[in-house]
């Protein structure tokens, strides 16, 4: 499982989710297969997404699978 972290603490320009967007999707696959070469099995992946607008721990927002390969 490989997981972003994201923290906006203004919605202004769409919170922390919308701050995942296909650039930094990308940037995270790539980041991800250059990992993936030291496997001989390459083992089932996904990426989630942990996604807080505050710091308050009881606030946080975990997207399983947010998105796919």
């Amino acid at each position: 499982m490989f997981a972003e972290v994201r923290l906006r603490s203004s919605t202004a320009f769409g919170g922390a989710a919308a701050s995942i967007d296909a650039r930094k999707q990308a940037k995270l696959l790539r980041t991800a297969q250059h990992y993936l070469t030291r496997f001989k099995n390459i083992p089932p992946c996904r990426f989630d997404a942990v996604l807080m607008q505050t710091t308050d721990i009881k606030k946080i927002e975990w997207i399983k699978n947010a998105f796919t390969a």
